[in-house]
């Protein structure tokens, strides 16, 4: 609705301006993708707030929000899990390597674990810390993309390559999962 209304405001504003200066359809005419270009802008934002206000709280709303940005990060997701399904995120960027934290405040224990490993596999990249949730010293959800990108750079493009190609040969948690749909209809063995 306010997508719709905004719109139908810059277009209007438009061709009053055009009326103004004696060109109300050359006017028109260039404030009609002007109008489009805002009202899809806001309705993007509408749509990543309602979309973040749907996966907060949820387990794994972290990795579903750093998957989401689109350039510079790559997110290798739940590296180190807990039983207590606290988890660590690896992302990798121009700022080095960021781990990132949901759960509990046990959460803290497998960061300094994750560092650790970080550490000694990526001697001399820096490794920042986040961790999500709505205490203080915590990112919100909301904020977490934006943090990200705020962080400063401190690898350039080679480095950054050969850290990426580094963490590509660790790969990620390996749970013993079995690939594909769970099935539903299993019977146990009578042994």
């Amino acid at each position: 609705v306010i997508s719709i209304l905004a719109f139908v405001a810059v277009f209007v504003v438009g061709i009053i301006f055009g009326k103004s200066i004696g060109h109300p359809i050359y006017v028109g005419l260039i404030s009609l993708p002007l109008a489009f270009l805002i009202a899809f802008f806001l309705f993007t934002r509408f749509a990543n707030t309602a979309a973040f206000a749907s996966i907060e709280g949820q387990l794994g709303a972290g990795a579903s929000v750093l998957m989401s940005i689109r350039r510079g990060f790559i997110t290798t997701p739940a590296v180190n899990v807990s039983r207590n399904q606290d988890m660590v995120h690896r992302v990798s960027g121009k700022a080095g390597i960021i781990l990132v934290g949901e759960g509990s405040q046990a959460v803290r224990a497998l960061l300094q674990d994750e560092r650790k490993k970080m550490e000694r596999f990526l001697s001399g990249v820096p490794v920042t810390e986040v961790i999500v949730g709505d205490n203080p010293g915590q990112v919100s959800i909301r904020k977490l993309q934006k943090h990200l990108k705020k962080l400063p750079k401190k690898l350039n493009t080679a480095q950054l390559r050969e850290v990426r190609a580094r963490l590509r040969s660790v790969g990620g948690l390996n749970i013993p999962m079995p690939k594909g749909p769970m099935p539903t209809n299993l019977r146990m063995p009578r042994r």
